[in-house]
């Protein structure tokens, strides 16, 4: 099968979701890429739980790093006209205040009801939390990017986590390297796939019954 999209494209397919003054975090691994595929037109505000809001795309210019500018991944990172500063506790504040309009999250393991499993695997003796519950529960939205199945072909999309949750009903969108699904009351309605890839692979992968849209469409990046 036809292994659909990098990364990148999961990232890239992700920050057409943003719209014109928005606050957004991007969350530990795949999520911090979308901070180099921002819409060019539009003023998307990035937070950092570290204490930045207003930071842009990754330095990859060594000599331009500054050890206290960076992501959640710990990637330095430049920063915006009118960027900002502050303290952990006021940075948390913003996300428990429920400021942020989107936070994007990776993940271990999804619901079909949405729940959140990303901190730690079943066979991991000790997980790393960060922020992530404070970010599932804070955000308007929760877009998770993922692989939709593990290195063994294993579905991460599923009926019930079998990982320690890290909240419950909190994911909106999920977004893989095989397609765009959001989380309903209804149940999980697949809206887009990536190219060369069916509906019915994606199916194949997914624990869940998926609800396939009337409006089915290829993703575009």
């Amino acid at each position: 099968m036809n292994q659909g999209l990098s990364r990148e494209l999961i990232a890239v397919r992700i920050a057409r979701e943003f719209k014109d003054g928005m606050y957004v975090n991007l969350g530990f691994g795949m999520p911090t890429l979308v901070c180099s595929f921002l819409p060019p037109d539009q003023d998307i505000f990035l937070h950092s739980e570290q204490g930045i809001l207003g930071y842009g795309g990754i330095l990859m210019d060594e000599s331009k790093w500054d050890v206290d500018l960076i992501n959640a991944s710990g990637q330095p990172v430049s920063l915006v006209p009118g960027a900002c500063f502050c303290d952990l506790a006021t940075s948390f504040g913003m996300i428990r205040g429920g400021h942020l309009d989107v936070s994007v999250l990776g993940a271990y393991q999804v619901s079909e009801k949405g729940d959140l499993a990303n901190w730690k695997r079943g066979d991991q003796v000790v997980g790393g939390i960060g922020g992530a519950m404070d970010l599932a529960i804070g955000a308007k939205r929760v877009i998770v990017a993922m692989e939709h199945a593990t290195n063994k072909g294993e579905p991460k999309i599923v009926h019930q986590c079998s990982f320690p949750l890290t909240a419950g009903g909190v994911v909106k969108t999920i977004v893989t390297n095989l397609a765009f699904i959001d989380v309903t009351p209804s149940g999980l309605v697949l809206r887009e796939v990536a190219s060369g890839v069916t509906a019915e692979e994606v199916q194949a992968l997914t624990e869940p019954k998926l609800i396939v849209s009337n409006e089915l469409r290829e993703m575009e990046l």
